[in-house]
């Protein structure tokens, strides 16, 4: 992305956003975030890191596409939620003659009064990151962890040497676009199913490759096997002949020479006998091998042929699949290798989850899920079984009311507004709800206990806070089901 591109790209935001409020924040991957604005027009900023294509400009998504693709957030987006929330874009500015982007923001608390904080997006290449600071560029966290100076937390902010690439070519136009962020999105979009194309494919071609290459293998093996065993009716000629010459038979050590009825004109051949054995004992372990071959022999075979088979099918697909990357044909992929969902779990995955019946789910300003009871079974059900320790359980004190859960998958600090919010929730739904001013109890859920042979929803806190808030009225903005 050349800095004409960049230029205009931020010049696009800044009027779309400037004057917004910091909202939800995703992270969609190890470098890339999506970050809400209030009020907005249905647009989020997108900011990719990604040292191979970092970029920044407006996307059109829904929540719930957001979500699907979210993974769990870094320690860098908590710190944001934390620091910026609530926080006024106040101007969205390209450094002169480089490829850094600074989103400023104006926050205000009651303790501190109005700060400054900067969003630095660093779209530098290999160096490329994000990095938040505070109004005397100190570096107060990044996206990436640098050993270069004045790119690590705790310093002041130096941006890396300036690379021009003023000259460099657009890779994409307007065009019928409505905007210059509509067209990089659909560019990129199109960069990014074309990488997941060829990714997909050359990982399933090398697990083919490798299958197929065991299979072989095991052929190799099986034939070798079959081979050990010998042959299975020479075992039983041999016992045969062996109990057939005992009167006949000329001994010398180990060699007994013995006529064979079933060769033309009954030769004379030698058998070796086994160390310390008869006659009839060597006719024996012959008949015992016979069995033991004639077993393996079907064994293996039929192993074969099922390693055959799917050898056949290996190859077959391994043909298809060639055939497929050789025409870029997406549709075939997806039929013959339906794309899985991500792997670990994500808050968003957490998020949809089936419920049982009657527990509400609500979406805190930060993206945090916030689930509620119904009544004292549910109340038992959502504290006892659907919360886990690090999770945020909070309750009406003094009132009977539902039981609220904040849901906590990174373990990390509940941001305060989040906080507020669920403090809200159980505030509405408790007996209190009519009250101007509410007292709600919170503490971690592993500090939650139930007596024994309580009655369901019955629990006993240990060292809980407390929050005094207003009711929430506006409970449908935040349901989610």
């Amino acid at each position: 992305m050349n800095e004409e591109l960049l230029q205009a790209l931020t010049e696009e935001i800044s009027s779309a956003l400037v004057g917004g409020v910091f909202g939800q924040v995703f992270q969609l991957g190890p470098t890339e975030l999506a970050v809400d604005f209030r009020p907005g027009d249905g647009r989020y900023l997108f900011i990719s890191v990604a040292p191979s294509a970092p970029r920044l400009y407006l996307i059109r998504r829904t929540v719930r596409e957001l979500e699907r693709q979210a993974i769990a957030p870094s320690p860098f987006v908590l710190s944001l939620r934390k620091r910026l929330a609530g926080a006024a874009l106040q101007a969205v500015v390209k450094d002169e003659g480089d490829r850094i982007v600074r989103f400023r923001f104006e926050v205000r608390t009651e303790a501190e009064g109005v700060r400054e904080r900067v969003l630095v997006a660093q779209l530098t290449g290999r160096s490329s990151n994000l990095f938040l600071l505070d109004g005397e560029e100190m570096i107060l966290d990044s996206l990436r962890a640098s050993p270069v100076e004045g790119q690590r937390p705790g310093e002041v902010y130096k941006p890396p040497i300036a690379v021009s690439l003023k000259r460099s070519p657009s890779p994409f136009e307007r065009g019928e676009h409505p905007s210059l962020s509509d067209a990089a999105d659909a560019y990129y979009r199109k960069l990014e199913a074309e990488r997941r194309f060829d990714e997909r494919v050359a990982k399933e071609l090398a697990r083919l490759r490798r299958e197929i290459e065991k299979r072989r293998k095991l052929l190799v093996k099986l034939e070798e096997d079959r081979a050990a065993h010998g042959d299975a009716e020479e075992h039983k000629k041999i016992g045969e002949l062996l109990l057939a010459n005992l009167a006949t038979a000329e001994r010398d050590g180990r060699i007994a020479r013995i006529r064979d009825f079933y060769a033309e004109g009954a030769p004379m051949i030698e058998v070796e006998v086994g160390e310390g054995r008869t006659l009839q004992e060597e006719a024996a372990h012959r008949f015992a091998r016979y069995a033991r071959a004639k077993r393996a022999a079907a064994e293996i075979a039929a192993r074969l042929g099922s390693v055959e088979e799917e050898l056949r099918k290996l190859e077959s697909r391994l043909a298809e699949l060639e055939r497929i990357k050789e025409a870029r044909d997406e549709g075939a992929l997806a039929r013959i290798l339906p794309e899985k969902g991500r792997e670990g779990l994500s808050r968003s995955r957490v998020a949809k989850e089936r419920l049982p019946a009657g527990i509400r789910r609500y979406r805190s300003s930060d993206g945090y899920e916030i689930l509620v009871g119904r009544s004292a079974s549910e109340n038992d059900l959502l504290t006892f079984r659907l919360g886990r320790p690090h999770d945020l359980w909070l309750h009406a004190a003094d009132y009977p009311g539902a039981h609220v859960l904040v849901r906590n998958p990174t373990r990390g600090e509940i941001p305060h507004r989040t906080l507020v919010e669920a403090a809200q929730l159980a505030a509405a739904f408790s007996q209190a709800r009519n009250d101007r001013k509410v007292a709600v109890n919170y503490v971690w859920r592993k500090f939650v206990a139930k007596p024994r042979n309580a009655p369901p929803g019955t629990v006993t806190l240990a060292g809980p806070r407390t929050i005094l808030v207003e009711p929430r009225s506006d409970l449908e903005r935040m349901a989610e089901d």
